[in-house]
């Protein structure tokens, strides 16, 4: 948070022409990368256990770059379930006593309140949430939202952007770890399956596809659209 907030109250400081063109490019949407590491598939008796999201921002060139992660480690709600299944697959131990986690409002603040701000900076109307089967991860928040009694998501209720769908029209794979492979980034097995870590690489899979098309498209339609307050 430390980095990414002198950003964007320079941002908020600029006269309205000279906010982020990203404002236009996806119809007001601002792309926020998350991934979500749980005790399971079902958000509703599942806990979250990790969180981590990469706001998307736009250089001068109209390049997408990713902002370093914001990221914390959530208790398990009261009265949650543990799949022991979920646990090995992200190796995760809830009750380990360096974890330093914190309660889901708590760990909602940290993530939701400087994405809303980012929101509001850049001139767009909407969060829109950006991951690798990305429903999993919206549900997760939702829940979260919805348990806590959050005041207000940032995030768009229901529309997505899936790296799986771009991923496959791009490189022709769906798994992140062999979509990030082909896209040249690389891959650190040691590492995945942490939630900072794959929202990173999520982010510069997502980025790098956009950013590609972008050079593929001589018309660029996105930079002739209308504002969201036009």
């Amino acid at each position: 948070m430390e980095v990414l907030m002198p950003f964007f109250t320079r941002v908020e400081m600029m006269d309205e022409h000279a906010k982020p063109a990203i404002a236009r490019r996806f119809r007001g949407f601002l792309p926020v990368v998350v991934d979500v590491e749980t005790g399971g598939f079902d958000p509703q008796r599942h806990p979250l256990l990790e969180i981590a999201a990469s706001i998307i921002l736009m250089d001068d060139k109209g390049l997408l770059i990713p902002a370093p992660p914001l990221s914390c480690h959530v208790l398990p709600f009261i009265g949650s379930e543990i799949d022991l299944r979920a646990l090995a697959f992200n190796g995760i131990d809830p009750d380990h006593p360096f974890r330093d986690a914190v309660p889901e409002r708590e760990a909602l603040t940290r993530i939701l309140t400087p994405v809303g701000k980012a929101v509001k900076a850049s001139g767009c109307n909407r969060a829109i949430l950006v991951g690798h089967n990305a429903a999993f991860d919206l549900g997760f928040i939702k829940a979260a939202v919805e348990r806590t009694d959050f005041k207000r998501s940032p995030f768009h209720a229901f529309s997505v952007f899936d790296t799986v769908s771009l991923a496959g029209l791009a490189y022709g794979q769906t798994v992140l770890a062999r979509a990030a492979q082909a896209a040249g980034l690389g891959w650190k097995s040691s590492e995945a399956h942490t939630a900072t870590y794959d929202v990173k690489q999520t982010a510069k899979l997502f980025c790098g596809i956009v950013n590609r098309w972008r050079e593929l498209d001589p018309d660029h339609p996105w930079e002739m659209a209308r504002t969201p307050d036009s």
